[in-house]
């Protein structure tokens, strides 16, 4: 069973090392068990495809992900260019800007964890123990207290002594939480010069007593020269790397 969740956790993370194991061999077919043994085995693989399938929600809950897709998304809806960019531009670059923010987590993890075990130098335990630790330090430095102290109080969980003491399945939906938290004030301070733009133009036509045109015809235009301008790409890319420093 160990082993099983430790190669799912090389899957998601490490696939260009995951390859580098020895995996076994699959066959189908419908036998009578001989032995309990078989019947462990199958349940096993069972459990691995399940593990596989969630394997993108370990990528939400866990890294930076969560707040580069709201908050590109929320950027999309105050320029108000409906699916432009598409969907998947914005998830692919939320997507590899995560791998580049969680480089130095995922060195680290595979310094500490997969490299000692597949030398053998440590066991299953000691590697998922290792392989968590960066994880762990990356949530903290992004969680707020107040958020932390929620999650703990809701689990019944006494008041830990130092961060040794708060559970994984705590610090999750806490790290959630405040990622959700930052990625909303983040677009808020987007919403705001393209809000302008938009109660400018609209007053403007309505002086002009253009009232049969819809004043998002004429704002979009400016807003998306506006955003060009300013470089926003450039910019919001730059803020959002630089805020999980």
């Amino acid at each position: 069973m160990i082993r099983l969740l430790r190669l799912s956790f090389l899957l998601v993370f490490f696939p260009s090392w995951a390859f580098a194991l020895t995996l076994p061999t699959v066959r189908l077919g419908l036998e009578q068990a001989k032995g309990p043994e078989q019947m462990a085995t199958v349940l096993q693989i069972l459990l691995l495809l399940t593990v596989l399938s969630v394997a993108p929600a370990l990528l939400l809950m866990i890294t930076s992900f969560t707040r580069l897709a709201v908050v590109f998304s929320l950027l999309r809806h105050a320029l108000g260019t409906q699916q432009t960019p598409p969907n998947q531009i914005l998830i692919a670059l939320a997507l590899f800007l995560t791998f580049f923010i969680m480089a130095p987590v995922f060195n680290e993890a595979y310094q500490q964890a997969v490299r000692p075990y597949l030398d053998g130098e440590i066991s299953d335990q000691e590697f998922f123990k290792s392989a968590l630790k960066p994880f762990r330090e990356f949530m903290f430095r992004n969680t707020r207290e107040k958020d932390l102290a929620l999650m703990i109080k809701l689990a019944h969980a006494p008041r830990p002594e130092d961060r040794e003491d708060v559970q994984t399945l705590t610090l999750i939906p806490a790290f959630m939480i405040s990622e959700l938290r930052s990625a909303f004030e983040i677009g808020f301070l987007l919403y705001i010069p393209f809000l302008v733009i938009d109660m400018v133009v609209a007053s403007v036509l309505l002086s002009m007593g253009m009232m049969m045109l819809p004043p998002i015809m004429v704002s979009l235009p400016l807003k998306i020269l506006l955003f060009v301008l300013v470089d926003g790409w450039n910019l919001l890319v730059g803020s959002l790397v630089r805020s999980f420093a």
